[in-house]
């Protein structure tokens, strides 16, 4: 498709700048920090920080503490309600929302200034998959939006979850000339239509090069959607109408397709490669998260869609990106943000030219949103420093669980699950800590998806285990901790991602964590559970 050449030339510029400048990584650096506390000093927040335009790199780390979202809410919430931005001298251009693990939503200030240093990451990018993967030209793709729950919908902006919104406007109107999905899908009323709507034009589209996406759950409940709608889903793609759904959408145009709707209705609905491959036949790529608790699912989708190459996504939040993928490994986005590096055992804030081969350490970012040495909980590994610029693998989420004074790590827990044998056919789901597993003590649950009368066997494995560990170790001996309990079930993923959304959570951000906090008590859906209703028993020492 010609709109595939032009998007890679006009990428190219960006990708020479991105290759040109790698043995300049300290310069490159510096010189956007002084770009970045310019605009920052001329603005109120700034000012009150007393924060000075002409700061060299020390003085900032010495002056400016690190930070978290807590930092920013009471700024960011008044300029939202005001309009405009206290934060630094750029246009705000929208406010995108965004949660963690453990939080609601927060809202993140998208200004020029931060766009344009998302576009410096994204060239590199697409000129580097091109070459790469060259079948991607002869197709359109798809870009996953970034989801929105329904009950914010009403007061968005016709942007604010369209992942293509983050290149320039040239680049924007390219890239749209080759997508498969309109961007006014994103504007339907309910999540679940824009879902739907999505799927339609996905499935009449044979030429799909690309699926590009964050999680790979959300490509696999995509999948699983697509089979759960197929008979509507046919109906609407034979006829051309959109029948019940999308009331009230901006999107008039319903996709009509006669070979898809007969595809849909002569599958039986399992998932399985044999009906994605004769789907989608021109499927050159797929692209989502596949590194730490993502890994198992990444594998799972690529075996549902083997004719197509996977490439791991790089480490991007709302708040920023750290990495991208480029030749072969997730490197450093340098010419985007400012960025810092913290240990998190001893807490030494590290610039990007000092780290080295082997370090775990936690980004800090500095962007033209106005967020000053904001620490994503992230853990990353430096893996090699190619061409002069880290090369970073995402290990997982940082932090601690600390319910009794146990200190459990998701490394530690990770290192205890390896060593534990699953049944056949399952996959670790996450490992959640609440502050009531029954009985009103607290205590861990693995979830597991697949179907096994082992929940027992295999939650007396992990504690023993985890007490490997002399702080859980005491919290069991103690019984301030109760025994690690189990839940196996087939649908063990969509549940817990339900239960992400129910905490307010972003719909197709969502990262599979191997250890995350859920305050309060155990969940209905859990507590009420035959396998979750039942206490491993004795600690094994």
């Amino acid at each position: 498709m010609f709109g595939h050449r032009l998007l890679k030339m006009a990428a190219w510029p960006g990708e020479r700048r991105f290759a040109a400048g790698r043995a300049r990584l300290e310069s490159v650096q510096r010189q956007k920090l002084a770009l970045l506390l310019r605009k920052v000093a001329a603005c109120e927040a700034g000012q009150r920080q007393g924060i000075a335009a002409d700061w060299q790199w020390e003085t900032f780390a010495k002056q400016v503490p690190v930070s978290d979202y807590d930092h920013w809410r009471d700024p960011v919430n008044r300029a939202r309600e005001m309009g405009g931005n206290a934060l630094i001298q750029s246009p705000v251009v929208r406010y995108q929302p965004t949660s963690g693990s453990t939080s609601a939503i927060k809202w993140i200030p998208y200004t020029r200034q931060f766009l344009s240093e998302l576009d410096s990451a994204i060239s590199p990018w697409i000129v580097d998959l091109y070459r790469q993967f060259p079948r991607l030209r002869q197709g359109r793709h798809y870009w996953s939006m970034s989801w929105v729950p329904t009950s914010l919908r009403d007061n968005m902006r016709d942007d604010i979850n369209d992942d293509i919104q983050l290149m320039s406007m040239g680049k924007r109107l390219l890239a749209g000339a080759t997508q498969a999905v309109p961007q006014d899908v994103s504007l339907a009323r309910t999540s679940e239509d824009s879902l739907f709507a999505t799927l339609a034009y996905l499935i009449c589209d044979s030429s799909l090069s690309m699926l590009s996406i964050w999680s790979p759950t959300f490509g696999l409940g995509l999948l699983k959607s697509m089979a759960m709608w197929r008979e509507e889903l046919a109906e609407v793609l034979a006829s051309g109408s959109w029948g019940k759904r999308m009331q009230g959408s901006h999107t008039q145009c319903c996709p009509r397709s006669p070979r898809a709707a007969e595809l849909l209705r002569q599958w039986e609905g399992r998932l399985s490669a044999d009906f994605f491959m004769t789907l989608w036949p021109s499927l050159a790529l797929v692209s989502a998260w596949d590194t730490a608790a993502s890994g198992a699912w990444a594998r799972q989708l690529h075996a549902l869609l083997p004719q197509a190459a996977f490439q791991g996504k790089g480490l991007w939040a709302t708040e920023g990106v750290v990495t991208i993928p480029y030749q072969g490994q997730h490197t450093l986005a340098y010419r985007s943000h400012v960025y810092e590096f913290q240990d998190p055992s001893d807490g030494t804030i590290y610039a990007p030219w000092e780290l080295e081969p082997g370090q775990e350490v936690m980004p800090l970012l500095s962007t033209g949103s106005g967020l000053l040495r904001y620490r994503l909980k992230d853990l990353v590994r430096v893996d090699g420093l190619p061409g002069g610029i880290p090369a970073l693998t995402f290990l997982g989420r940082a932090g601690t669980t600390d319910l009794v004074g146990e200190k459990l790590t998701a490394a530690a827990l990770d290192a205890s699950l390896s060593q534990v044998t699953l049944p056949p056919k399952t996959l670790p789901v996450c490992t959640v800590a609440v502050d009531d597993t029954g009985g009103g003590t607290p205590g861990y649950v693995l979830l597991l998806e697949g179907e096994s009368a082992e929940s027992e066997k295999v939650a007396r494995a992990l504690d023993a285990s985890l007490q490997q560990h002399f702080h859980y170790q005491l919290a069991r001996n103690l019984e301030q901790l109760a025994p690690l309990r189990c839940v196996i079930h087939p649908d063990m993923r969509e549940r817990y991602l339900q239960q992400c959304r129910e905490r307010g959570m972003i719909e197709g951000n969502i990262k599979m964590e191997s250890l995350q906090y859920w305050p309060g008590e155990l969940p209905v859906w859990l507590r009420h559970s035959q396998a979750s209703a039942r206490a491993v028993g004795e600690a094994v020492l």
